[in-house]
């Protein structure tokens, strides 16, 4: 076997490994997350693939002879799972290093550079994912808006969905054209080869007619893809869900969507996951991102429709919205993932800052579970993956098991009991990475 040094490579960073070519990755620990955290243990991998995890003498006992041996100092834990981004908006950083005073002063800080000519999205989302990779993301639920962002995924040779993004359909406009030139556009990326998986995100409740919202959920399960929305991010939300009135839907009001049903029939009388639920916007097919102004009812019902929730706790703190109820999250079961945002409202794409942050926000909320760093790796990694539907199958990413996809990320970080490296990447993993690897592939190293 060839053995190279810490942070090293036997090949070079940009190659393919070779057809059925093993490589063992071997490290002071590893944290499958499928399975207890291994003291001095190893990952094999080959043709893209895990082949095996384990204590490290058992692993190379079986896959080591002729491989290529990997030694890192730290700790090797599956690739991190960004489960809501906006990747195109990476060039806009000015706007997420501002402070705000809630969602509508902050959505009005994003237009005005939105709305600044010259954009080049595609470039802007190439390099946000840049950003990501080397921060130990191997997988995202990304959002586009800009054609030219579509394929960004697919070229950056990363997982994950893109979700092509809707907002501003009134049911005419929608049903006479709306509704065909998705399609087309969905089935002319894949065709092309632009884009590998494709989801849909009719943006939120309260941007969308109630028709056009309720039919994305029928449009997604005739094309067979999956959903993505924003739910209970603005405080404004209930208002505009429930009366049709207050700053947000004066906003849309101001941009001439007033003919929207929920504001020309004076709302729903519902709050915005139970209006969401009326309209078949909820299932296991669909995640939901922020879930902020939720109080025990809503969560029940995301609980019962199995959608999960991508929580952004720093963006949510630089629009100025209040903080996400972690620890309620936590303490009566609801599926969690986590998500940076964009750069247009986040300090960075380094997915541990957020995970550090939800793990202050639970216990300042009251959490007082052991388990909460278990927990929270698992949201960051598995939770992630399972919002999109790729916790499980021969696409499965998230773990690290013996036929998943090789997705890894390497931390420096130890310790001397599980329990404490386990605290170390959850609670002050952000920018400690050493290593990315995609499919088996080394793409990036300190």
């Amino acid at each position: 076997m060839t053995v190279t040094e810490q942070g090293g490579t036997s090949r070079d960073p940009g190659a393919e490994q070779a057809a059925g070519a093993v490589t063992v990755h071997r490290a002071s620990w590893v944290l499958p997350v499928a399975s207890p955290p291994v003291r001095d243990g190893a990952v094999a991998v080959a043709d893209g693939r895990i082949l095996a995890t384990g204590p490290a003498d058992a692993v190379l006992a079986e896959h080591g002879d002729g491989a290529a041996v990997e030694e890192w100092v730290g700790a090797i834990l599956p690739g991190l799972v960004n489960a809501h981004s906006h990747l195109q908006y990476s060039a806009m950083a000015e706007v997420g290093r501002g402070r705000y005073d809630g969602f509508e002063d902050w959505s009005h800080a994003f237009q005005r550079v939105y709305e600044q000519p010259g954009h080049d999205w595609a470039a802007a989302a190439a390099a946000g994912l840049e950003l990501a990779v080397a921060a130990g993301t191997t997988a995202i639920a990304d959002i586009a808006t800009d054609l030219g962002a579509l394929d960004v995924l697919h070229a950056g040779r990363v997982h994950g969905i893109v979700y092509w993004e809707l907002m501003g359909w009134l049911e005419d406009r929608w049903f006479a054209g709306g509704r065909a030139a998705t399609v087309d556009l969905l089935h002319g990326a894949v065709s092309s080869g632009r884009i590998r998986d494709a989801g849909l995100s009719p943006h939120a409740p309260y941007s969308l007619d109630t028709a056009v919202l309720a039919d994305l959920t029928a449009l997604s399960r005739e094309l067979g893809v999956r959903r993505h929305l924003h739910l209970a991010e603005s405080a404004w939300e209930a208002e505009y869900t429930v009366l049709g009135s207050g700053r947000l839907a004066d906003q849309w009001r101001a941009w001439g969507f007033g003919g929207f049903r929920l504001l020309t029939e004076g709302g729903s009388a519902q709050r915005p996951v139970r209006y969401a639920e009326s309209t078949g916007a909820l299932g296991p097919d669909v995640h939901i991102a922020h879930g902020i102004y939720v109080d025990a009812d809503d969560r029940a019902l995301l609980r019962r429709h199995g959608t999960a929730v991508a929580l952004c706790p720093r963006s949510n703190a630089v629009i100025g919205l209040d903080e996400a109820p972690v620890a309620s999250y936590l303490a009566e079961g609801n599926a969690i993932a986590v998500g940076t945002d964009s750069l247009s409202s986040t300090p960075s794409l380094d997915l541990l800052g957020d995970v550090a942050e939800l793990a202050r926000l639970a216990r300042t909320q009251g959490y007082r579970g052991d388990d909460l760093h278990a927990r929270l790796l698992d949201a960051v990694t598995r939770g992630g993956a399972a919002a999109m539907g790729h916790d499980s199958g021969d696409e499965r990413f998230g773990v690290l098991e013996a036929g998943a996809i090789a997705d890894l990320a390497v931390l420096d970080v130890d310790g001397d009991r599980a329990d404490d490296v386990l605290a170390a990447v959850v609670e002050s993993g952000e920018g400690r990475q050493l290593a990315t690897i995609i499919s088996g592939e080394l793409r990036w190293r300190t």
